[in-house]
């Protein structure tokens, strides 16, 4: 059993928090409804997620067994069954399509693209150099977009464009990493990559980041909100209430993109994106500032 939950890669359903975007951003998580939309479209496409990786795992067992790191994932080093490990991967796809068919008709067609992409991945545009980097990120915006879908509210273009660079970045830096610490022979699409192709891959998505999230803090419109500081705001300050406090937000955002280009350039630990977001304590207060400044400025003023 803890070897089945360890094929599941839990710590990989933090890309799925996503889902949950387009309902803070709209000032709306906190109402009952919109908040069982994203919790249950989250365990939707945790359950979708966990069956590709038991897919996945089963599809690269052999090559799995050569690698470093890798021959210690369990199907590969022999402590979960192939038998098994495909028999849960049909559950988690049934029970993952069943909860999102129960959110909305339109949320199920995005689930079912989404789980036959990532299959189609596994076994064809992984092995394709550009392709590969390019599918890492497109996942994103399909849960970004599920989001949407799942709850009606939708993200701000620039955030949108945030997500899409912000993806590409973390996957241009994942193959960097891949390619200086283990080599070509690790995976096929690393044969039509060098570092400096990389590094100009992860310079030109981090500058096009920043520059999206610029954007949105510049453009986008406050919400009418009555947090509890809003009233006071309101008597004494009420020129506060225009001003563009998204932008406070920006220091924040900086400071987490160079720390991770500190880890691919510096550290070579930009192979594991989940494990890098959840251990590497500067980044995971990058992360936790602006979330709480985003939380303020959107539900206590």
């Amino acid at each position: 059993m803890i070897a089945l939950i360890e094929a599941l890669r839990p710590t990989q359903w933090i890309k799925n928090l996503n889902l949950f975007a387009a309902a803070i951003l709209s000032g709306k998580i906190f109402e009952p409804i919109t908040f069982v939309q994203s919790l249950v479209s989250f365990i939707a496409f945790c359950l979708l997620s966990s069956s590709s990786y038991l897919i996945n795992d089963l599809a690269d067992i052999q090559k799995d067994r050569l690698h470093s790191t890798k021959k210690l994932r369990p199907l590969a080093r022999g402590d979960l069954s192939s038998e098994t490990a495909l028999f849960t991967a049909s559950i988690l796809l049934i029970i993952g399509l069943g909860l999102s068919f129960s959110i909305n008709q339109s949320f199920f067609y995005i689930a079912l693209l989404f789980i036959i992409l990532q299959y189609f991945y596994t076994f064809v545009l992984k092995k394709k150099a550009v392709i590969d980097i390019i599918g890492i990120a497109f996942f994103f915006i399909i849960r970004a977009f599920a989001g949407e879908v799942a709850t009606g509210y939708h993200l701000p273009v620039w955030i949108m464009l945030t997500v899409i660079f912000l993806s590409l970045f973390i996957a241009s830096g994942k193959r960097r990493s891949e390619l200086s610490n283990i080599g070509r022979k690790s995976r096929a699409a690393l044969s039509g990559y060098g570092k400096a192709l990389l590094s100009f891959y992860i310079t030109m998505f981090a500058v096009c980041t920043l520059i999206s999230y610029a954007m949105f803090t510049f453009l986008a419109q406050p919400l009418q909100f009555d947090g509890q500081l809003h009233n006071f705001l309101l008597e004494n300050y009420p020129t506060a209430l225009d001003r563009k406090w998204y932008m406070l937000t920006l220091m924040p955002v900086i400071f987490g993109i160079m720390r991770y280009g500190q880890i691919i350039f510096e550290m070579q630990e930009g192979e594991r994106p989940e494990q890098v977001v959840t251990t590497d304590i500067p980044l995971i207060f990058s992360v936790l500032v602006w979330g709480l400044m985003m939380m303020s400025i959107l539900y206590v003023i």
